[in-house]
């Protein structure tokens, strides 16, 4: 099913040279950026693209994972990621 927002789970991983992302519910969904900045929206450029994808090809859209269940160690962080699928999908559509 279709929803217009959806906020997932990402880890970042803060590393020498980057911040590397991962959404541990979304297989196959990673991204990075230089600053904190540019890897959040990187995020949730890789998470709309993601999911949209899976709109299109009508796969189930997991669940997202409470913050408790994601392991997650040094140098990593949870940070919660949200998008707007409106506005991409007609992006997407144009």
């Amino acid at each position: 099913m279709k929803k217009d927002r959806y906020i997932y789970p990402a880890i970042f991983d803060n590393g020498s040279d980057g911040i590397s992302v991962e959404f541990p519910d979304l297989p196959g969904c990673f991204t990075c950026g230089d600053t904190e900045e540019e890897a959040r929206q990187m995020a949730k450029e890789a998470l709309a693209l993601h999911l949209y994808g899976l709109e299109q090809e009508n796969e189930v859209i997991p669940n997202p994972s409470k913050l408790s269940d994601i392991p997650y160690k040094n140098n990593k962080t949870v940070v919660f990621i949200e998008v707007w699928m409106p506005t991409f999908r007609h992006e997407m559509e144009a």
